[in-house]
Formats: C-alpha cells, structure tokens, sequence
C-alpha cells in the first residue's frame, strides 16, 4: 500500500509540475490529480497502522505507558525534524526565489511526524487509565478522535479559525500559512491527522486474537465496509440540508472523509487479497520495493520534478513526454529504493571490518 502510494504521487507531481497550460485542460489531467488525493491519506493511515504495530509489541513486552509513550513520541519527533530539514533543504535548492516563509510550510512529513506525536500522547493516555479492555479502549480512543477530527475542521477553517495565533502555528491546526486564509495544498493537523488515528484503530483491530483467527472474513468485511462508507458518503453529500454553514466537500467536509477511509478500507482488502492469493510474492515486486524506501524515495524525487534539476521542462510538455518523464522518475526511484534497501545496515559492517575489539588471550 506504501508502495502504491509512492506511485501515485510520481504521477501527481510529474504532470503536475510538466503538462502544459493546454495539456492541464485535458480530462487525463483532472483524472490524474483526482489520484493524487490518494498518497497523502495513505502515508497517513499506514502511519497510523505501523504505529500500533509498534505499541503493540511494546506493550507485549510489559513496558510501562510512559515508557512506551517515550519511545514512539520521540520516533514522531524524529520524523518531524525530516521534515524541518527537508524544508530547509528545498529552501537552500531554491536559494533567490523561494520565499523564507517555505521554511515554515506545513508539509506531510511535518504532518505524519506530529500526527505519531499525538498519537504517543493518546497510547499513554488511554494505557495510564484503562485498567482492563485496554484493547478495545485503544481502538474506540483512536476512532473517536478520528472521527473529532474530522467533524472540527470545517469550523476551523471558517467560523472558528484561531486567527489569534501567529500564522506559523495557526498554519498546523487548519493550514492558513502566511496567506489569510486556510490553503488546501498544504497538510495542517485538521483534517489530516484524522487519517492516522483512523488508521491507529484499524492497527490495533487486526491485531486482536478474534480477528487473527478469522482473517479472511475480517478483511472481506473492511472492504464490504469500505463500500458501504462510500455509499454513505455519497448519500450525505447530496442531502439538500448540511451541518455547516461553510462547506467544502473536497477539502473539510467530514462526508470527504469519509468517503477517502472507504476507499483506504477497500485498498487494504484489496492489497490483503493480492498477498493472499500469492502474487505478493512473484518474484520482484516494485511496490513492495518502493514501499520500503518511501521516504527516501519522496525526499528525492521532488528535486527531479519540482526542483530547479528537474529532468524536463516545467509548465510546457505534452501528455506523452511528460507520461515519458513519469517512467523515468519511476525506473529511477525504484532504483534508488533498491539501493536503499541492499545498503541499509552496510555501514555498521564495514565499519565493524576496519575495527575489530581485541581478544583476550
């Protein structure tokens, strides 16, 4: 699913940033960026399933709340240092013409790294006072503020927005950056971390020994599921009356959201069908490849299509050279991903082959 994620953002950003005016009028431009509404939700919901993989083995471990708090907040504070660095990188990149303000853009790695954070915060929480069912506290605490989330951001960004802040701080909870009002390009806490704590409770949902022993009928009822939130999603968006005075189906409205976790449900039975039936496993498998690289692969690609080494010209190809260009992007962070994967932990050894403790005789 990472590693699907990690395609349709190559996508996004490749005829995002190459098509030209003419070409960007197309229906395959509209379809494209359609897609690209798809990586974002995903990075954040496998965040959120990761992490309760994580919690999970710790707290089998008989670890103390605040111990387990400590080492996955400090993990989302490490992932949210990326992406300051990463902002000062593209910030250097760009050195003349990018404005100093890009240096405090809310962008998704900020947004996964504080989403761990508070997700931390929630675990411990939800450890430290539930004395028995901590299971089924974790999963009701996880889509519970899931679902909070969701159902506050429309208000932050119109009739309750905290335009008292500073912008840099008002530009995490609804994304205003230093423009006045909430952008839609960016990745503010409301609504994105709703993804994670979504995908937090469906972690800790397949982990549980019921659901471990009846795994095929568990992920045929998330995509059954997934459908069936779709169908809802739908069916309130086409109600003549609505909850908010403002609403934004594509960007705030809880019924968007909604109808993305339906579509997140029915790619995770859809991806557990395909490793299920064995087609995860033949042979060299490029998603899975990318999928464990994915954040190296994000940091480096944006260079080759937003950057100034960008491998074509911007704003002026046709749907075949930019279609072209996506091929290329792929073959080569699917390279680099390869690279990654084989060289991770060859530093250690190497270091471990110049340096050897002595034997005591």
């Amino acid at each position: 699913m990472r590693g699907l994620a990690c395609v349709l953002m190559f996508q996004t950003h490749c005829y995002d940033s190459w098509l030209s005016p003419v070409a960007r009028q197309s229906k395959f431009f509209v379809y494209s960026q359609l897609g690209g509404t798809f990586p974002a939700p995903l990075f954040l919901f496998l965040a959120g399933v990761s992490f309760a993989l994580v919690t999970q083995k710790l707290w089998q471990k008989n670890l103390a709340p605040s111990q387990i708090a400590r080492s996955t907040i400090r993990r989302g504070a490490e992932i949210f240092a990326f992406g300051l660095l990463f902002r000062l990188q593209e910030y250097v990149i760009a050195w003349g013409w990018a404005p100093l303000s890009d240096l405090l853009r809310v962008d998704i790695l900020n947004t996964i790294g504080v989403s761990m954070m508070l997700m931390g915060g929630l675990c411990w929480l939800v450890l430290s006072l539930a004395r028995a069912k901590q299971e089924a506290a974790l999963i009701f605490a996880a889509a519970a503020t899931a679902l909070l989330i969701s159902l506050l951001t429309p208000q932050l960004w119109t009739t309750w927005r905290p335009d008292w802040l500073p912008w840099p701080l008002e530009s995490y909870i609804n994304g205003v950056h230093n423009l006045r009002t909430p952008q839609a390009w960016l990745f503010p806490i409301f609504p994105w971390t709703a993804f994670a704590f979504a995908g937090l409770a469906v972690g800790f949902v397949l982990q549980s020994d019921w659901v471990r022993s009846r795994e095929i009928a568990t992920f045929l009822a998330a995509g059954t599921a997934g459908f069936a939130l779709i169908a809802i999603s739908r069916w309130l968006d086409h109600q003549p009356h609505q909850l908010y005075a403002v609403y934004d189906y594509w960007h705030t409205s809880p019924n968007f959201f909604l109808i993305r976790i339906g579509m997140l449900l029915v790619i995770l039975s859809a991806g557990y069908a395909w490793c299920r039936c064995g087609a995860g496993e033949w042979g060299f498998s490029p998603l899975i490849q990318l999928g464990q690289a994915s954040l190296v692969v994000y940091w480096v690609h944006i260079e080759f299509v937003y950057g100034r080494v960008s491998i074509l010209p911007k704003r002026s190809q046709s749907i075949r050279t930019a279609s072209l260009g996506l091929l290329t992007v792929f073959v080569a962070m699917l390279g680099l991903a390869y690279l990654r994967t084989r060289m991770k932990g060859r530093g250690a050894e190497l270091l471990g082959s110049f340096w050897r403790p002595a034997r005591a005789d």
